[in-house]
């Protein structure tokens, strides 16, 4: 028996993937540029073990078996791997051996939180390692087709996916544009408003504003081009300012494109909304742009902030969105913020020109930008013996 283990980040975009002109090799109608996130709050981890004695390939997604030859996606990025190794030459094992896939995620799946996209990046990264393929940019070719965001999370810091031009998608890949290491006090608040599985899914929510909306095609042609050209450039130059600006401008332009689809999709509810305002008036009572939000396909919040202003942030969220629980670790989860008391007597009450009911929001998770996959020690597996380990 042949396995390997390994993680996966999640990414957030900045600039937003939305829109295929393929939907089976997953190929974007725009470019895209994503920052990753820690795996130490967030990640997928998989175990893959390949045995002569397996009778049947088998998958288990956080702890439920779930189909693998009937996933047209899994079995893409599969034969994808597959293909390398034999173009390869050296394989230790035979192709024909079966194959156990465990797979889990630290954080809620299907709930606009990237969790495919850690996922898929897992699966291929791990089948490489299992393979002993070196890692190169032709692995997110593959694992585009799992999921299109997965390319990204093969990258640590920040990701640029090139759209491409060629039909066969051969030159729609994920680079970095710079490491982790560039900006290492970029950190991430996410304000979970529901970790419930999304209404209308990604997949879905592309395809029918591809279809109906109006808007989308210029956004592609004309508004994303310049926008990664000065979203490139603000990273670059670790410019907090222009790329909040943009930032913001994105996620707001995203669930425009999503409303005008029809029928619209409706990704962001009140609560999105009470937290975009709060983000808006918590910039104006500092005089700055401090914090800058991005709304993926779904209601819950991404808060870009610089570590040094972690603090500040984090108390005026907490009055602005009390909660019962707001003391407890399962509600502030991630990193510590060990000044956070002295910062809740400072907020100004300009910060909070609206306090929301409590409970609105269920937890917080503190993390910043983080590095790309890893593989794990033998005895951090999810397989014992080909089998998934007990709940």
């Amino acid at each position: 028996m042949y396995t390997a283990t390994c993680v996966a980040p999640v990414n957030m975009a900045l600039v937003k993937y939305w829109g295929k002109r393929n939907e089976q090799l997953i190929l974007p109608i725009n470019d895209s540029i994503s920052m990753t996130l820690d795996t130490n709050e967030m990640c997928a981890k998989t175990t893959i073990s390949a045995s002569e004695s397996f009778k049947q390939n088998c998958m288990w997604l956080n702890g439920e078996e779930v189909p693998f030859e009937e996933n047209a996606r899994l079995m893409r990025c599969l034969e994808g791997v597959q293909r390398l190794a034999l173009a390869n030459g050296d394989i230790k094992f035979p192709q024909s051996w079966k194959l156990h896939i465990a797979s889990c995620n630290n954080f809620p799946t299907a709930a606009g939180l990237a969790s495919s996209a850690a996922g898929y990046a897992c699966l291929v990264y791990t089948l490489a390692r299992l393979y002993e393929l070196p890692i190169t940019e032709e692995l997110t070719t593959i694992a585009r087709q799992g999921s299109g965001s997965a390319c990204r999370s093969l990258h640590g810091g920040f990701v640029h996916w090139r759209k491409g031009e060629l039909e066969d998608g051969t030159d729609s890949i994920a680079v970095p544009v710079v490491p982790w290491t560039h900006w290492p006090n970029m950190h991430m608040l996410i304000l979970v408003v529901n970790d419930a599985r999304k209404k209308t899914g990604s997949t879905k929510g592309m395809q029918l504003a591809v279809e109906t909306s109006t808007l989308i095609q210029q956004r592609a042609k004309q508004v994303v081009p310049q926008r990664i050209k000065e979203l490139t450039q603000a990273i670059h130059q670790r410019d907090f300012k222009a790329f909040a600006e943009i930032t913001m401008r994105e996620s707001n332009q995203l669930h425009a494109i999503a409303l005008d689809t029809y029928p619209p999709c409706v990704y962001m509810n009140d609560v999105s909304h009470a937290i975009s305002n709060f983000v808006h008036d918590f910039n104006e009572a500092a005089g700055e742009l401090l914090a800058a939000y991005t709304f993926d396909a779904g209601p819950n919040a991404c808060l870009y902030v610089l570590a040094e202003h972690v603090p500040r942030l984090l108390a005026a969220v907490q009055l602005a969105f009390p909660n019962d629980c707001e003391q407890s670790v399962e509600y502030l989860k991630g990193i510590p913020v060990p000044q956070l008391a002295q910062h809740l007597n400072g907020v100004g009450d300009a910060a909070l020109a609206h306090v929301n009911p409590k409970n609105l929001l269920k937890y917080i998770i503190h993390t910043k930008v983080g590095k790309g996959p890893y593989q794990l020690s033998d005895d951090q597996s999810l397989l014992i013996d080909g089998l998934p380990l007990p709940k």
